[in-house]
């Protein structure tokens, strides 16, 4: 008789917590919502950072972290994590695979359990400015990434996907297509936090991620600076150093150009985070490309009870159509954003009903229900 399986769940990625992204938290988040419903969950990623452990165990799920031998743009390079992930793949009763991910096809064709992947978003690398060395790397890693996601999703039970409207305008969606199932990343929800950052009465703008080239920060720094409102404030929150990707850091300070209303906090650790949203009365997110899928943050920001601006781009919008609680802009679209910021300013949505209609459509439970199913369903065939 065969063994049984040692995990119900293996999940792969590239980087898992506490490297902070919307894919990392996604994966954490499922992977630690099941394991308190009781499944046995292992993660298999790379170990970005040398001083964390190779094994442990992290809120109920066993983290498997593979050496990195070098790191290339947005991934690693490393072969132990294709060769620890298969070995606890196959300890495993169903994989999820999150993608992009450049050993996914890889796993996908050796895999002798059932796969399921979740597609994030297209990979976006520069390929046509910085030094040709850096763009010809870019380049080939973007087409290794693109065959290596086809072959995964093609070779998937089911692929999962955070919006319709997003899947439809990737370039994977041929592959998609046929096995796709929408279920919206979780968003926990925040705690009530004091407004320990407000500097004053007027309009208090938030922005909290990496700061990196496609949140299209500049844009909102030239947008905001064009609001005739001594008392408004920009807060600007996030990692700019060790990012994957390299940050855009000195590109936001030069928009900034000293402007005294508009400050960079850096990277803000959890226990910051409810004050944070307690002190802005909207959040922004001003991403320039597809790589922004989501936008998990948003959804957070709108339980805390603030309207987001968004950017118009497949997926990311989605959220502020569904709930009308925020405004929609073009990419790169400085006057608009500096219009709708007016407006969210001079006309506030209720924010009660706001947060209410976040809640209600993006909650976790919601979430890991629709994971399970799709788990349990795989896992089936």
């Amino acid at each position: 008789m065969q063994d049984p399986p040692h995990h119900d769940l293996c999940i792969v990625l590239t980087y898992y917590s506490p490297y902070v992204s919307g894919l990392t938290n996604v994966a954490r988040d499922v992977a630690e919502g099941l394991a308190a419903r009781g499944w046995k969950v292992c993660v298999v990623a790379s170990r970005h950072e040398p001083d964390l452990p190779t094994r442990e165990v992290v809120n109920g799920v066993e983290v498997v972290r593979a050496p990195v031998l070098a790191k290339v743009g947005k991934g690693t390079i490393g072969l132990n994590l294709t060769r620890l992930a298969l070995r606890e793949m196959a300890r495993s009763a169903v994989v999820n695979l999150h993608l992009p991910l450049v050993e996914a096809g890889v796993l996908a064709r050796l895999a002798t359990v059932p796969v399921v992947s979740t597609y994030h978003c297209d990979v976006s690398l520069p390929t046509d400015d910085g030094p040709r060395v850096v763009r010809t790397v870019n380049a080939l890693q973007h087409k290794a990434i693109d065959f290596s996601s086809r072959v995964a999703l093609k070779r998937s039970t089911a692929v999962v996907v955070s919006s319709e409207d997003y899947a439809r305008h990737s370039r994977m969606w041929p592959a998609i297509e046929g096995s796709m199932v929408a279920v919206p990343p979780p968003c926990p929800p925040r705690g009530t936090g004091s407004p320990t950052f407000r500097r004053g009465p007027g309009l208090h703008v938030g922005f909290l991620g990496r700061i990196v080239e496609e949140k299209g920060v500049e844009y909102l720094v030239d947008a905001f600076r064009r609001l005739d409102d001594p008392d408004a404030r920009l807060l600007i929150g996030g990692d700019f150093q060790g990012v994957a990707g390299g940050s855009v850091a000195a590109t936001v300070r030069r928009h900034i150009d000293g402007d005294p209303r508009i400050e960079m906090l850096g990277f803000l650790p959890e226990e910051q985070l409810d004050d944070f949203y307690a002190s802005i009365d909207v959040f922004a997110l001003p991403s320039v490309n597809a790589f922004e899928a989501f936008g998990i943050v948003q959804v957070v920001a709108m339980m805390a009870g603030v309207p987001a601006l968004v950017s118009d781009i497949p997926g990311v919008r989605t959220v502020v159509e569904n709930t009308g609680f925020g405004a929609v802009a073009k990419p790169r679209d400085v006057a608009g954003l500096t219009e709708a910021l007016a407006r969210l300013r001079d006309t506030p949505p209720d924010r009660a009903a706001g947060a209410a209609s976040a809640s209600a459509l993006y909650s976790v439970d919601a979430v890991l229900d629709a994971y399970e199913a799709v788990f349990a369903k795989s896992r089936g065939r």
